[in-house]
């Protein structure tokens, strides 16, 4: 660790990918090729066809999406380390948004990146699978008033109809409900009565519930075989919104964290507090956290890494 700010490395879920991510990396940095190419001799698929090319609609399949925004985030940090000297234990910790903590498991050197490309790849086919297409949904609840609290009284609502729980935390006016659609569409209501705007999500299962069970099961069984040593950093995970170094506990919380609630604004709150993150960088595709972090942490400086320019001045400035 080097002086100056306490960095943290954030990296994205689902929902930030996009057609041609990745591209400036592979066209930039030989290491960043390497890593594509590894997930997709992991795969035995072409993923990074996909992901430069689209189509659009096969890359957003959750099976696809998964592990290729794990790739991105790979090659950032690959680069990172092999163009500019920066490696991953400059950071005080990683926390990654749902997927994400896959990537930032493999970032730390948890996971292999093979072992993580083949992990978010299942991960994705049993989420898919766990629950029959329109038989879940999930609703973002925004504006000002949509808080922790409101969200749960919307989903309690909800819940007198079916499965509907808080699925994603992200942050002050941004609170993610999940469940059987009858009740989702109750608990919309109701977080409509209660002063916050809900909208739909257009999402092929709901997610972080307890319908994601036969997934976790799914999860549990594949990570069992996989080998996960000591990461690097700390990992502050999903579930606890607490730093783990212990790997049998990470594999345990992997496995809570298909049905359970990504507690990420607590996350960064702990690393923004008792943490004493002052810089967040976002690791990847798209700037989603970026935007969070700055919400939930707004005296700390928050930066997206996604193309060639922004790594070779994170890298500068470090």
């Amino acid at each position: 660790m080097t002086a100056g700010p306490l960095l943290a490395l954030l990296f994205p879920g689902q929902g930030s990918q996009s057609v041609g991510m990745g591209a400036q990396l592979a066209d930039a940095f030989p290491a960043a090729r390497e890593v594509f190419q590894e997930v997709d001799d992991a795969l035995g698929q072409k993923l990074s066809m996909i992901m430069r090319e689209g189509p659009e609609d096969q890359l957003t399949l959750t099976e696809n999406a998964q592990p290729a925004l794990m790739a991105v985030s790979l090659a950032v940090i690959r680069a990172l380390k092999v163009e500019f000297g920066v490696d991953v234990s400059r950071a005080a910790f990683v926390a990654g948004h749902s997927l994400g903590e896959y990537s930032a498991l493999a970032a730390a050197g948890a996971l292999s990146v093979a072992d993580t490309a083949r992990l978010l790849k299942l991960r994705g086919q049993s989420m898919q699978k766990a629950v029959p297409v329109g038989k879940g949904a999930m609703a973002s609840l925004i504006g000002p008033k949509s808080d922790l609290a409101l969200a749960e009284e919307a989903a309690k609502a909800g819940s007198a109809l079916g499965v509907c729980v808080v699925a994603n935390d992200n942050n002050n006016g941004n609170v993610v409900i999940s469940g059987e659609k009858a009740a989702v569409d109750r608990a919309i209501e109701k977080a409509k009565e209660l002063g916050a705007r809900a909208i739909p999500l257009n999402v092929s299962a709901p997610f972080h519930c307890p319908l994601m069970q036969p997934a976790a099961e799914a999860m549990a069984d594949a990570l069992a075989d996989a080998r996960i040593i000591d990461p690097s950093v700390p990992v502050v995970a999903n579930v606890t919104a607490s730093p783990e170094t212990d790997p049998e506990v990470i594999r345990r919380l992997l496995v809570e964290q298909v049905t359970g609630r990504v507690r990420w604004r607590e996350s960064m709150e702990w690393m923004a507090g008792e943490g004493g993150v002052l810089r967040f960088a976002e690791v990847g595709s798209g700037k989603v956290l970026t935007g969070m972090a700055k919400r939930i942490a707004p005296d700390a400086e928050s930066v997206a890494l996604n193309g060639p320019e922004e790594l070779e001045a994170f890298a500068r400035s470090l």
